[in-house]
């Protein structure tokens, strides 16, 4: 690869030990993606965030580093919120191990943002080379924003934090971001009245047929939060970090991408509206969980007009940024009214709040994948009024 002076330096260890560690991730992972060099980039997302992920030895790792981030860098949902925990009866022995994974990763410069969300918060422009790590943001920024990055291990963005530097490979690269495989509804005139759980759903089909491949989506016209959710769940079905939807996402309009898209060969999928539908089940919930992932201000209003002079007969979480619930506390005032609460820092998969919670309704269809084999709960999908809905035993 080719190294600047400033690589060399930090390979060489005159920026210190862990710096130089860092590099050597860095270089090792460029070299298995056959890197030409590395490139600056102006943000990293670090996951690996909470001690039920990460463990004693993650623990231990990160207590070993040392230096500070050169980039803005953010922080993961963790494993429970900072303030609030005891609240929601999180084992004292998990809160301390959790406490301590906090410690560690802002000793090294992260900021304690705890969201999977920190696009709501920060101005990421198209073309940004970025090194974010937590799946779902990963497709929001490269979809919906038209940024740059690759879908980063906890290991490699921390890296990235503490370097500036990443490889130049992969969804870096213009020519790598072209759409692989073709995605229609067999019928879609019935998109015309999705809701988010219904692209979550769809996203659900798409990432497992997907795998790592691009998608190109034709006849939806889904807003933010419709896209978030679509992005969400391929990237946990399967391992979309970009997708694309006809003039919708922004790279769908470039000349490049129109040629491309015009006259490349590409496999073509049709989806049936009925097996969208199928994914929608009958069960009786336990639990409402919702935000997965963390909620936007428009998911806010949408849930305090829905939860107004209701009242919740389940336990009802709301997963949110703090730095959204700080914004917003007229919102929350309106939903809390009704029992629910709403849970920052965290996410219903990365804690143990949904640990065999029995059955978790949800509008996600990333949290739909992931709570089985991280909480072992049983999901159930609903549309956001769906889950109010049972939530208030109506």
């Amino acid at each position: 690869m080719e190294l600047d002076k400033y690589d060399q330096t930090l390979l060489n260890g005159e920026y210190g030990e862990t710096k130089q560690k860092m590099m050597e991730i860095l270089l090792a992972l460029g070299k298995i993606y056959e890197a030409e060099k590395f490139i600056e980039v102006k943000s990293v997302q670090v996951s690996g965030a909470s001690f039920k992920t990460i463990g004693d030895a993650g623990l231990s790792w990160l207590n070993s580093l040392s230096g500070k981030a050169v980039v803005p860098s953010f922080l993961n949902p963790i494993g429970m919120p900072r303030d609030e925990w005891q609240d929601l009866g999180i084992p004292d022995e998990f809160a301390k191990k959790q406490l301590e994974v906090n410690a560690a990763y802002t000793r090294l410069g992260i900021r304690p943002t705890c969201t999977c969300t920190p696009y709501y918060f920060n101005i990421i422009e198209r073309g940004d080379h970025l090194a974010w790590s937590e799946s779902s943001a990963v497709s929001y920024v490269n979809s919906v924003l038209g940024a740059r990055t690759n879908r980063e291990g906890g290991p490699s963005a921390l890296a990235s934090a503490l370097t500036g530097k990443t490889p130049y490979y992969g969804l870096h690269i213009v020519r790598n971001r072209i759409p692989q495989i073709e995605f229609h509804i067999d019928d879609s005139a019935a998109t015309k009245s999705w809701t988010s759980a219904h692209y979550g759903a769809l996203g659900i089909i798409a990432g497992a047929i997907s795998g790592n491949w691009i998608p190109f989506f034709t006849e939806i016209r889904p807003n933010r939060d419709m896209l978030k959710s679509l992005g969400a769940a391929m990237a946990a079905s399967g391992a979309v970090a970009l997708y694309h939807v006809n003039e919708i996402t922004p790279e769908t309009r470039f000349p490049f991408f129109k040629k491309h898209i015009e006259e490349d060969e590409r496999e073509v999928v049709e989806i049936e509206v009925s097996e969208i539908d199928e994914l929608f089940g009958s069960l009786e919930a336990d639990v409402i969980a919702l935000g997965c992932p963390h909620v936007s201000e428009e998911e806010l209003e949408e849930l305090a007009f829905l939860m107004e002079n209701r009242r919740v007969v389940m336990p009802f979480y709301i997963f949110a940024a703090e730095e959204m619930r700080a914004k917003h506390p007229d919102l929350c005032a309106r939903i809390q009214n009704s029992g629910a609460k709403i849970v920052p820092d965290t996410c219903m998969v990365v804690s143990p709040l949904m640990d065999r919670a029995g059955v978790v309704m949800t509008n996600s269809g990333k949290a739909f994948t992931y709570l089985p084999g991280m909480c072992k709960a049983t999901p159930l999908l609903g549309t956001l009024e769906e889950c109010v809905r049972a939530g208030c035993g109506e």
